[in-house]
């Protein structure tokens, strides 16, 4: 049984962006792999992009095909095909690619005792990798491993996950063996499903290792969070979601006191951008989705209560 299983959602308007991803998962350093495709109800199916892979190696390659359900809906039934003796579980998005050495290197370091693997990428559309943009994570600060880009994350990764994410989910490597019943909650498809999927790891006591090295591209296919930017048709989807990311964080974790102020200050400015998206598309006669807004006033009332001082002290903001 191969030691890594690679779960792979799939979702895709455009034909031939799945290659470039495979290509980079077959030039992999090591073999020791199998690739999971979950179909999301793609409009360009996988089965058209990877038949002969499957029909040439079954033990390798897998496809499952189901009705749509998002990225957290698909990755979880990834999960739950994964063989229960493999070892390790890596994330890999369908128009992302890994550099070579990606699963080397995470398999070095996860069999240093760690439990949670990630490293430097870049973002779509950027020519600067993530660490270096964001200037959340300092590798001197951690605890170096065998090889000059490998490090044990010694800082607090829930802490480091709420305040400054450094983590692109194309990059992750988790020690599944340990931690097998782990899932993406599927509520949320615009925003926080990943987030909240590794604050979980941190709190059971996962022990996370990274890499300097840049190793994934992010790529151009569908991507539900770059494509809801504000004024776009997701904005309102997205903006719901990350409220209701940052409501349900007291719920399920018990935080400290400046961790709660963080929380309430994020949701005060996210308040405030869903009054001014629907502003905007009242004044340009986009759509409202009242159905997403009926869900978002029973997690969060104050959302919509607040909307017209929220509207107000956006303006005044802004002007």
């Amino acid at each position: 049984m191969p030691r890594v299983a690679i779960v792979m959602p799939y979702f895709q308007r455009e034909a031939g962006i799945l290659l470039r991803t495979l290509a980079s998962v077959q030039a992999q350093t090591v073999d020791d792999w199998m690739l999971l495709v979950v179909d999301d109800a793609s409009p360009v199916p996988a089965r058209s992009e990877i038949a002969d892979l499957i029909e040439t190696d079954p033990q390798r390659y897998r496809l499952i095909e189901q009705a749509n359900t998002g990225p957290a809906g698909a990755r979880n039934r990834g999960l739950d095909a994964v063989p229960a003796d493999c070892e390790y579980v890596a994330f890999l998005d369908s128009d992302d690619a890994w550099s070579p050495d990606h699963l080397e290197n995470a398999l070095t370091a996860l069999a240093a005792g760690h439990d949670f693997y990630f490293a430097d990428h870049l973002q779509l559309g950027a020519t600067t990798p993530a660490f270096a943009r964001g200037g959340r994570l300092r590798p001197e600060q951690h605890r170096p491993l065998s090889a000059p880009h490998l490090y044990a994350f010694t800082a607090d990764l829930f802490e480091q996950t709420l305040t400054g994410n450094v983590i692109g989910t194309s990059t992750v490597v988790f020690r599944h063996a340990k931690y097998p019943a782990q899932r993406f909650h599927q509520n949320l498809v615009f925003a926080g499903e990943d987030y909240l999927f590794w604050m979980e790891l941190a709190r059971a006591g996962a022990r996370p290792a990274f890499s300097t090295r840049c190793e994934a591209t992010y790529g151009r296919g569908v991507n539900v969070f770059a494509g809801s930017g504000w004024g776009s048709e997701h904005s309102l989807h997205r903006l719901c979601d990350e409220i209701t990311f940052w409501r349900a964080i007291p719920r399920l974790f018990a935080l400290t006191a400046t961790q709660r102020a963080h929380v309430r200050q994020r949701t005060r400015i996210l308040r405030r951008s869903l009054a001014l998206d629907l502003l905007h598309r009242l004044l340009h006669r986009k759509s409202l989705h009242p159905g997403r807004l009926l869900r978002l006033s029973r997690q969060d009332p104050a959302a919509l209560l607040l909307l017209l001082p929220n509207l107000v002290i956006g303006k005044l903001r802004r002007s």
